[in-house]
């Protein structure tokens, strides 16, 4: 089933809905359709488009949200599913200093990596190899990361993502 971004009323992500939720809302009154998905909806009576970015009429007040949680899923987002240490299409996760080895398990320490990179560098450091991080880790910060961390997205999320915290996602920022 396809998904919907759902935006506040001052055009921050809040969440990924089925296009079904979204288009209820949008049938409410909720929430109005940005952006459509090309899929068409007929009842008896009605055809409508399934939107992909829905708006909200209201505002909702966000309660706060600690640090973006670290997911097999949002290292592969962050590091945009290329291997760190080749380049190369990336298929499990590597502590850049093993846990063996008294590596944390946390952002900065955490990075996608290939099978064969991962297989070589085993339990050790990357500088006993001599090899060198393509960028280094960090914690991602920002709303888009929330999202992005779910493993769902659209390529016509990327304007409203861009805008809250996802500038590095390869996307122009959203035009005022």
């Amino acid at each position: 089933m396809a998904h919907a971004l759902v935006l506040n009323a001052t055009y921050e992500p809040l969440c990924v809905v089925p296009q079904r939720r979204a288009l209820v809302l949008v049938l409410s009154r909720k929430a109005v359709a940005l952006e459509a998905s090309g899929v068409v909806v007929r009842a008896a009576a009605l055809s409508v488009d399934a939107p992909a970015v829905v708006r909200l009429v209201r505002f909702v007040k966000v309660p706060y949200r600690g640090p973006v949680p670290l997911t097999r899923r949002a290292v592969f987002a962050r590091d945009g599913g290329r291997c760190a240490y080749c380049g190369g299409s990336a298929a499990t996760i590597d502590h850049v200093v093993p846990r063996s080895r008294g590596g944390r398990h946390e952002w900065g320490n955490v990075v996608a990596a290939c099978h064969r990179c991962n297989h070589v560098k085993g339990d050790r450091h990357v500088a006993e190899l001599g090899w060198r991080l393509r960028h280094p880790p960090g914690q991602p910060v920002g709303q888009a990361w929330r999202i992005l961390g779910t493993g769902r997205s659209d390529p016509c999320w990327g304007p409203y993502l861009a805008a809250f915290g996802g500038e590095d996602l390869g996307v122009a920022p959203a035009s005022a």
